[in-house]
């Protein structure tokens, strides 16, 4: 005889768990037909309402628009009027379009500033003593590592995006403003305690593949516009048809061709900086006369290295930021051209990090000194001007390091005895390439004999900064306060130099 018990439902529970109560007791929104949708927010005030955000958080964004970046003026200016007071901005990186937040800053909204670093008004007012407390530099991979140990703790990520679905699954090249790769968005997004994405167009879901996806989203508002991706090529991406640029780039070319790295299957970054960038454009024939073929270009990817690319000469692409629109097109075409995090790109604490399989990476720099010492950072004035980037991190990691720099700008040496600001130290350095001539770290005598015997110009770095001195005579000091207004940190959290606050003139 068949005998069925029943199930009893009386039973105690045991060690302190929860009872069965319904289907949806813990996913009420299921039983809602609009559940799906529990993200949307009527408006960023809403937005910022259901994250939690407090006085003396602090918010992070990313840079991915660069200049054209209208984001973290939005949300910053909407704080303000909510009246949010001392707050920590932690942005990839900021341009001479944050201005507005100079405002802020006065008015008590932001006290404590983290970045790769800054330009236009803010950093000249930073410069002379706008903050009590200095702004923290670090890199873009050092950035990662400061989130990784915990010394900056991101509690509200805004990250602006041109399109995104119901769920969160947001992406950098589908919609109206494609900035391409959002590898910077990716590290917030993995390490903040919410994330709020701010989208220009709500597509179906599933909007994949997707750049940010739906675990890692809490809240989405749509605004009017998130950044102009007209913007993202100026500035230090910009393309360059400066001769004085183009013949350094040249040089830079024929370094990497005779330097012993010019092997088929090599990989490569060219940085920002027009000369830097402009390099790519001098590789093509270099590659296509000696049949070499490289296996990756890594970090701001340009339409120069797509082109490369699609021609078969780069046989992958690993995007970190796209540095132009044909880049962010490439990005959504392309299965080889890869968007890849910050942490994979460039983390000395990550599991693994890119940077590290480089063979060759072309840099920038506003000052490099006697003893290959690079800084990027501030000017000729001791005004901050520039970013670290990724400058120290990959500058470390590559088989082959080579910075591009005109002897003189604007008739202000850019060899130096000492640089004003240490960023990148010497021994990451490898050659350095001016109009001027070749100049190779004694460190790295094989490269130098390699050089000398393809005919290139080589001097000694000591010839090139008397050179310089001689033209525009010995630059007179610039006067700093003993207040520090910026704290640069290296890619591993330790503090390199800093940056004094500039002396007013009487």
């Amino acid at each position: 005889m068949n005998q069925t018990k029943s199930r009893q439902t009386n039973c105690p529970v045991p060690r302190n768990l929860q009872p069965f109560n319904g289907a949806y007791a813990a996913t009420p929104w299921l039983a809602n037909p609009n559940g799906n949708r529990r993200k949307l927010c009527e408006s960023l005030e809403q937005a910022i309402a259901r994250s939690g955000l407090g006085d003396g958080m602090t918010i992070s964004f990313h840079h991915a628009f660069r200049e054209g970046d209208r984001t973290i003026n939005l949300v910053v200016a909407t704080l303000a009027r909510l009246g949010f007071k001392n707050l920590t901005l932690a942005s990839s990186s900021l341009m001479a379009c944050n201005d507005a937040l100079i405002e802020h800053v006065r008015n008590g909204v932001i006290t404590r500033i983290y970045t790769s670093g800054m330009r236009g008004k803010l950093a000249e007012a930073i410069s002379h003593g706008l903050m009590e407390e200095a702004v923290q530099i670090h890199s873009h991979g050092g950035r990662v590592k400061l989130l990784q140990d915990g010394e900056l703790t991101i509690d509200v990520a805004f990250l602006g995006v041109s399109c995104c679905d119901e769920f969160g699954n947001a992406s950098g090249t589908q919609g109206k403003s494609c900035c391409g790769s959002l590898g910077y968005a990716m590290v917030d997004a993995h390490f903040a305690k919410k994330v709020v994405v701010l989208m220009e167009s709500l597509v179906p879901f599933p909007n994949l593949p997707a750049s940010l996806v739906q675990d890692r989203v809490d809240y989405i508002v749509q605004v009017e516009s998130v950044g102009d991706p007209a913007k993202i090529s100026v500035g230090a991406a910009r393309i360059t048809n400066n001769p004085r640029e183009l013949m350094i780039a040249r040089y830079a070319a024929e370094v990497i061709e005779h330097s012993g790295y010019f092997n088929n299957g090599f990989s490569m970054q060219t940085g920002s900086g027009a000369a830097a960038t402009a390099c790519t454009r001098f590789m093509e024939k270099k590659m296509l006369r000696h049949g070499v073929k490289a296996s990756f270009a890594l970090g701001g990817i340009t339409g120069s290295l797509v082109e490369l690319h699609e021609k078969g000469l780069v046989e992958k692409l690993l995007d970190t930021q796209s540095f132009d629109g044909e880049a962010a097109a490439s990005l959504a075409r392309n299965p080889q051209h890869i968007e890849i995090s910050t942490n994979v790109y460039a983390n000395p604490g990550s599991k693994a990090a890119c940077c590290d399989q480089l063979d060759v990476v072309i840099l920038s720099a506003l000052e490099i000194d006697t003893g290959f010492n690079v800084n990027v950072i501030t000017g000729s004035d001791g005004v901050m001007r520039g970013a670290s980037g990724g400058h120290c991190d990959v500058a470390a990691a590559a088989n082959l390091t080579i910075v591009v720099a005109p002897l003189l700008r604007s008739r202000i040496p850019t060899v130096v005895e000492r640089v004003t600001t240490r960023l990148t130290p010497g021994e990451s350095i490898d050659v350095l390439v001016t109009d001027h001539g070749i100049a190779v770290n004694p460190r790295r005598p094989e490269i130098r004999e390699r050089l000398l015997a393809a005919g290139l110009k080589i001097v000694d770095i000591t010839e090139l900064y008397q050179r310089a001195i001689s033209l525009t005579g010995v630059p007179k000091p610039v006067e700093f306060t003993d207040r520090i207004v910026g704290v640069v940190r290296y890619r591993d959290g330790s503090v390199i130099d800093v940056v004094r606050q500039v002396k007013e003139s009487a």
